[in-house]
């Protein structure tokens, strides 16, 4: 898992990466990732405008700002959008990694050995790896991907039940709770994990201690690096939200899918009204 995670932070999307990695930052009160000594020339203010928003609430990527970036990119839309994710959502999983375990160094650009490689392909194979993990019970990774699926706005995510957390007891009535899951009978072991992914998704830069001290409390440190590699996993919907393409596979209900020990997901396994 290590290695993958190096590969998608010192991956280079070239001229893309040098103005996304620097606005993302900026957006979310953090650090920036690493750019590689030649990193291109800077985009245009669509593409600015569009990573900005991308961090701040993708939900709110109208028709207008989608239609501007898609004319100013051409061909080179999806990379950037992929671009865009891993510079939004890589210093957010850094950073909560550090306030759990303690500071980190990541390796300077001088020592590692730079990536040309589309970030579509190497966002699909993180996603994968993070999938295989197994340490957190389905319970809690379900009730974590669908407080995400709902604050992204994510159409297709809301839409989805998996199904071993189903098997494990998991129903409608506790998946409604993560909508004011404060207020809420779950325990206080998902009250920890749902805390750690809204402050994750709209404050990163500002993550409170009784936030880490909760998880902490709660979750082993295994469990604890799972937590936030799912939530990065899950934040990867946002590149469909980004390109209006979310919309959900049911018209009405939801759909049951699985994910495989190889970190594949199966969608169609059934459908509930």
């Amino acid at each position: 898992m290590s290695e993958v995670l190096y590969r998608m932070i010192f991956s280079s999307a070239g001229a893309l990466d040098a103005q996304v990695r620097s606005t993302c930052a900026e957006a979310l009160s953090l650090s920036a990732l690493p750019l590689p000594s030649k990193s291109g020339s800077a985009q245009g203010s669509v593409a600015r405008d569009f990573a900005e928003q991308f961090s701040v609430d993708v939900s709110n990527i109208d028709n207008d700002l989608r239609a501007a970036m898609l004319n100013e990119l051409g061909s080179q839309a999806k990379e950037f959008v992929f671009a865009v994710y891993v510079a939004d959502w890589f210093p957010r999983l850094l950073h909560a990694l550090d306030l759990l375990f303690g500071p980190s160094t990541i390796e300077s650009r001088e020592t590692r050995k730079w990536h040309e490689t589309e970030l579509s392909v190497g966002s699909a194979e993180f996603s994968r790896s993070v999938a295989r993990l197994r340490v957190l019970d389905p319970v809690t990774t379900e009730l974590v991907r669908l407080r995400q699926a709902r604050q992204h706005n994510c159409r297709l995510c809301k839409s989805l039940r998996m199904s071993s957390a189903l098997e494990a007891g998991a129903d409608e009535a506790l998946f409604d709770e993560v909508d004011n899951y404060q207020d809420s009978g779950l325990s206080n072991r998902h009250k920890a994990a749902l805390a750690l992914a809204d402050a994750m998704v709209w404050q990163p830069g500002y993550i409170q201690s009784d936030v880490i001290d909760a998880v902490r409390e709660h979750f082993s440190p295994a469990e604890a690096v799972e937590l936030v590699l799912d939530m990065t996993r899950n934040a990867s919907s946002k590149v469909a939200v980004a390109f209006g393409s979310d919309a959900p596979h049911v018209d009405e209900g939801v759909e049951i899918y699985e994910v495989d020990e190889d970190g594949q997901v199966t969608f169609g396994l059934g459908f509930r009204v």
